[in-house]
């Protein structure tokens, strides 16, 4: 473009509000671009389709247990490989802002998860204890854990039958994720559900859900079906779905991610359209005697709205594309810290294209007053200071 020359004279004519203008720009489509990024990550798991490991829930909550007697009847599905259950146990370590995930495990379990690494002595050592238990390392580094240690753990859903509140594990294996992205995973603990459903004080004979793994060249959507008609009209009718799916249904008992994302997205997208707005029509209020000017030697109306709108945009291109990349950035370590639950390793192209649409929206918002205003100047008035 010809002009470019002055729109960029005229962006950085006041150096200090352009520069703080574009941070401002920056913060908003870096917190834009990490939340979206999180609200894609969940809403993008429903499909089934292609998926070679899945989790059978309850379909009616996910809280909802599931017989243990379909353990067998989903391993005699046609496309099945293998099935291991586990049950949401939801201990406290000393206290409560000690938080991690922990849960029983049936057998078999970390045949379906090999990303999970756990030496062999260690994977033996536990099938042989009856309270033993396995922690990510992330989690053993965090307090301090070795194998061989007692971990004691507080029960706010499950009550011990013998001992309250109380259960004892014996940390018998720590195990190491294979993927770096995916290091968030090593903040859990397991045990087996065997010693768990036989002390449970609540009842025994029911797992939270089942993890099934697709034998070669199964068709996901058709076996989810089938699992899904063994329990059909029944009281524990059941709901087949992916991996990703269920992280996204577990967390949506505590928060609703799209509604909290767009919430927090419109506070802040509306503070910024004031804030430019404002960075604009000053900006073009100071300029009056020199767009006055450029009408004198030639420029017409058009010419002079287009100038004004250019800048608007080029000033909210500028932080918003910074943002995303920033959000681009720092979207790996999101992902490492989420426990797992969120497994992406940049900024979505959704988001993208969503982010880039917005930045085109917001620019000509809040330069089409100010570009109007300059359109319609005239020139003796603004020259003459009126």
């Amino acid at each position: 473009m010809k002009y470019l020359h002055l729109i960029w004279a005229a962006l950085f004519r006041s150096k200090t509000r352009t520069i703080l203008t574009l941070l401002s720009v920056v913060a908003a489509f870096l917190l834009f671009g990490m939340l979206d990024s999180v609200r894609v990550a969940f809403a993008s798991g429903g499909d089934v389709a292609g998926a070679n490991r899945m989790v059978v829930t309850s379909r009616f909550s996910i809280i909802q247990p599931l017989p243990y007697s379909l353990n067998a009847r989903i391993q005699a599905v046609p496309g099945v490989k293998q099935v291991a259950f586990a049950n949401w146990f939801g201990g406290i370590y000393q206290d409560p802002k000690n938080f991690f995930p922990n849960f029983a495990i049936g057998p078999g379990f970390f045949e379906l998860y090999p990303e999970y690494r756990i030496p062999a002595e260690q994977l033996e050592k536990y099938q042989d204890t009856r309270t033993g238990a396995i922690v990510g390392a992330a989690l053993a580094e965090r307090f301090g854990w070795t194998v061989g240690d007692k971990i004691p753990l507080q029960a706010t859903i499950f009550p011990n039958e013998t001992s309250g509140n109380a259960w004892t594990f014996d940390l018998a294996g720590i195990f190491r994720v294979t993927d770096s992205k995916r290091r968030g995973e090593e903040n859990q603990m397991m045990f087996h559900w065997e010693y768990f459903d036989e002390a449970n004080a609540f009842g025994s004979g029911n797992v939270g859900w089942y993890i099934v793994k697709l034998a070669d060249g199964a068709d996901a959507n058709e076996v989810a079906q089938t699992i899904d008609g063994i329990s059909a009209n029944s009281d524990h009718e059941t709901k087949t779905q992916t991996e990703q799916a269920f992280n996204q249904a577990f967390l949506e008992q505590f928060a609703d991610v799209g509604l909290i994302v767009s919430a927090i997205m419109a506070a802040v997208f509306f503070t910024l359209l004031l804030l430019t707005g404002n960075t604009m029509a000053q900006a073009v209020r100071e300029r009056i005697p020199e767009l006055a000017v450029l009408k004198t030697i030639g420029f017409s109306n058009r010419a002079v709205l287009g100038l004004v709108l250019v800048e608007s945009i080029l000033l909210v291109l500028i932080g918003g594309l910074i943002g995303l990349a920033l959000a681009a950035v720092l979207m790996p370590g999101v992902s490492a810290s989420s426990n797992g639950l969120i497994n992406l390793p940049t900024v979505p192209a959704q988001t993208w294209a969503m982010g880039i649409v917005l930045i085109l929206a917001i620019g000509l918002v809040v330069g089409m007053l100010p570009a109007l205003r300059a359109m319609r100047l005239n020139i003796v008035d603004a020259l003459a200071g009126r």
